[in-house]
């Protein structure tokens, strides 16, 4: 097992160093960080409210009180809420670099204001840099506050994949056809529990995740938890109804379950769905959400994470530390999570690069024919769906942006492909 470790450290130094030595991936690696930099802190970057004031109360930071409302954990004072913040007399503030948010409307310069003439405004330090669209809305803004919405959409949908496609690709590739058994009242209890378990934990309360999702982030995260418990709830129950009747001869024999060949084919169902038209179906008769497109994306993008997976795991699992774990009367699981899986997760890792720059073009593609992302929302696809009935250099910034952050992602993909293969190495 020592050796094993020492292995595996010795692997990822050298696939450090060949990425290192890829320097367009080192370079996409260091600007995905500074646009990720930008995603976080966009509320700092760009917001009409002051990042931090002093008044006869003392020091109040309203952006920061913003995010508690946000997710539910703050209410926002009732004197904070109609107010023009840019006309407000504070003994000190300090407000962020770009005067607006996303949402902040400049009547007087609205109508396409073109960052290239002049614009109907007090000082330069009120200047639309990237001018602004019909409502007089801040491209700029917009276009800070979409970086963290296109890195929310990839990451946060890739994740949610990651976690599928490598547990069915783990439990396909490691059990295979045959290694997998539970007892008949097991596998019946299952079955019979299955449906009520579904209705009840995500059927029944659709319309109260719906109704947080509106409110905020934090409480449709609760509302999911309390599902997946009650799930849980109801598989636990089914495997302590089986264990007595596991003592009947025949219900208690054990039975493999073929789950390698009904992942496989539940891949190739889906597979065979083209994504984009499924993405559209599911998006276009449900709410809008930036939720709802993320968790849609994710959905539908595990199966090649599951195939590679898959691979990796009927190779690793005839390995002799593997074999050696069972020697040493370590369940299946405890091999599965903690040597076989941290062994064959590195292809995972470049299917995932390429998997948030796919999920990026989606979501730009969703936006810009306007279902599923809410219409008060400005994304980059959005920003570029506005741009046909715009002056020609509206499609400029959000064109270049979607093309920046697909190219990098791609980049570091490939540079991770180059590094973790062997047949590189010099």
């Amino acid at each position: 097992m020592e050796s094993n470790k020492q292995l595996k450290q010795d692997y990822w130094s050298y696939v450090f160093r060949q990425f290192n030595q890829n320097k367009r991936a080192l370079i996409a690696s260091w600007m995905l960080f500074i646009l990720l930099f930008i995603a976080i802190f966009a509320d700092f970057i760009a917001n009409e409210k002051p990042i931090a004031f002093k008044d006869e109360t003392g020091w109040n930071f309203p952006i920061i009180k913003e995010y508690g409302v946000d997710l539910g954990l703050a209410n926002w004072p009732l004197e904070w809420s109609n107010i023009k913040w840019s006309e407000q007399k504070f003994e000190k503030s300090i407000f962020p670099l770009i005067p607006y948010s996303p949402t902040t409307q400049d009547y007087s310069n609205s109508q396409f204001a073109s960052p290239f003439e002049d614009q109907d405004i007090s000082s330069n330090r009120w200047r639309h840099w990237l001018g602004t669209e019909a409502l007089g809305r801040d491209v700029l803004s917009a276009m800070i506050h979409g970086t963290r919405i296109a890195f929310m959409v990839g990451l946060v949908s890739m994740f949610l994949a990651t976690l599928i496609g490598v547990l069915l690709g783990a439990i396909a590739g490691y059990f295979g056809d045959d290694r997998l058994k539970f007892s008949r009242a097991g596998i019946i209890m299952g079955l019979l529990l299955f449906i009520p378990a579904f209705f009840y934990s995500f059927q029944s309360r659709t319309h109260l995740m719906s109704e947080a999702i509106s409110d905020s982030f934090f409480k449709f995260l609760l509302q999911i938890t309390l599902s997946i418990l009650i799930f849980l709830a109801f598989i636990l129950i089914a495997w302590l109804i089986s264990r007595p009747l596991s003592k009947i001869k025949w219900l208690g024999e054990k039975v493999s379950l073929p789950v390698d060949i009904f992942i496989q084919r539940l891949i190739e169902v889906l597979v065979s769905i083209p994504r984009l038209f499924l993405i559209i179906a599911i998006v276009a008769i449900a709410k809008p959400s930036i939720i709802l497109v993320m968790a849609v994306i994710g959905l539908t993008s595990w199966t090649e994470i599951a195939r590679f997976i898959r691979a990796e795991l009927l190779k690793v699992r005839n390995l002799e530390y593997v074999e050696a774990a069972h020697a040493l009367g370590y369940s299946n699981m405890r091999i599965m999570l903690k040597h076989a899986i941290p062994n064959s997760i590195s292809p995972v890792l470049i299917a995932v690069a390429f998997g948030i720059a796919s999920a990026v073009l989606v979501e730009g593609f969703l936006s810009f024919i306007g279902i599923g992302i809410p219409p008060e929302v400005l994304t980059w696809g959005k920003l570029l769906s506005l741009s046909r009935s715009a002056p020609w250099w509206f499609a400029i910034a959000p064109g270049f942006a979607i093309f920046l952050m697909v190219t990098l992602f791609n980049l570091l993909g490939e540079g991770l492909t180059d590094a973790m293969d062997p047949r590189q190495k010099k």
